[in-house]
């Protein structure tokens, strides 16, 4: 039996309005609705006065006009971004310019090569930080502070920010409410990934906050049935080198029956990275570097550990 993930997709909002969704943190939603960012990007406001952008967004004019105008009479002390994809990472730019905010991220973007299609929204390439945080590093500022969660595998540099003592977790693109994330190489890692949710699961946040759909209030559960997803998928994958499948768009074929076709460029790449993953635990070769175009077998017997 599949494994049930409890997707929230019940979102409420106004684009364009900047509007409180828990004590002390406010969101603006863009319009930039698609398969990679559901409704559009959430970008966070935290604190009251002197105040925290998680997420400016995209480079949308409207939206950083919106963002600016709804914080005219505040001040704007620190930007905080996730990740350096362009539905994140670029409106940065527009509103240092506008408040003389430092940025702050784990740094620029680092996989693949500029250029590339990819998956998702794309690799915002000129993103880089004022500030370079690193995993456990402290951001305060106002009446709050953050922790910066390190959390590779939908990118090398994705941050999740905490604010402890509200039990909250910004969890960017690492675990959202309405969809799983996209794994995709060569920055994308699988491996990396399951240890990140497997990191989430030792923490005690009790309310994730994404950039993308509405809240998930109970995290714990939530993880816990995406790494049970993973696996199963694994195991899928392997099942269909068992039955012959020995590339990529076979298995697409066969395990992701009724594929929206907008997504099978982004499953091809999940399978990608599952592919890289077994392949660097000796469970799965190809016919030289795991890529796309490369055929695959199973090294062994038997099922992943």
């Amino acid at each position: 039996m599949p494994v049930e993930i409890p997707f929230r997709r019940d979102f409420a909002f106004e684009y364009g309005r900047l509007e409180a969704v828990a004590p002390g943190v406010r969101r603006i939603v863009a319009k930039n609705p698609g398969p990679f960012t559901f409704r559009g990007t959430g970008t966070y406001v935290v604190g009251d006065g002197a105040v925290a952008i998680i997420d400016p967004g995209p480079d949308l004019a409207e939206h950083i006009a919106a963002l600016l105008t709804s914080l005219a009479d505040e001040r704007v002390t620190h930007i905080l971004v996730t990740h350096t994809h362009r539905d994140h990472s670029p409106a940065a730019a527009a509103v240092k310019a506008a408040t003389g905010a430092p940025t702050y991220g784990f740094g620029p973007h680092a996989g693949g090569k500029r250029g590339d299609a990819g998956s998702e929204e794309g690799g915002d390439w000129d993103f880089v930080p004022d500030v370079v945080v690193r995993d456990g590093d402290w951001i305060a500022g106002g009446n709050w502070r953050f922790e910066a969660v390190h959390t590779p595998g939908h990118t090398s540099n994705h941050l999740c920010f905490a604010l402890p003592d509200a039990g909250i977790l910004f969890s960017g693109d690492h675990v959202m409410g309405w969809s799983t994330s996209v794994i995709a190489p060569p920055d994308g890692d699988m491996a990396a990934y399951m240890a990140s949710l497997d990191k989430l699961l030792a923490r005690r946040d009790q309310t994730y906050w994404p950039t993308h759909g509405p809240a998930i209030v109970e995290p714990e559960r939530h993880v816990r049935a995406f790494i049970a997803h993973r696996r199963e998928r694994e195991t899928g994958i392997v099942d269909c080198l068992r039955a012959g499948c020995e590339t990529i768009e076979a298995i697409v074929e066969r395990l992701y029956v009724g594929l929206n076709p907008a997504l099978r460029s982004a499953a091809g790449r999940s399978v990608l990275a599952h592919l890289v993953d077994l392949a660097a635990r000796d469970i799965v070769a190809s016919d030289g570097p795991p890529t796309l175009a490369a055929h695959y077998r199973l090294r062994r017997a038997g099922r992943p550990d």
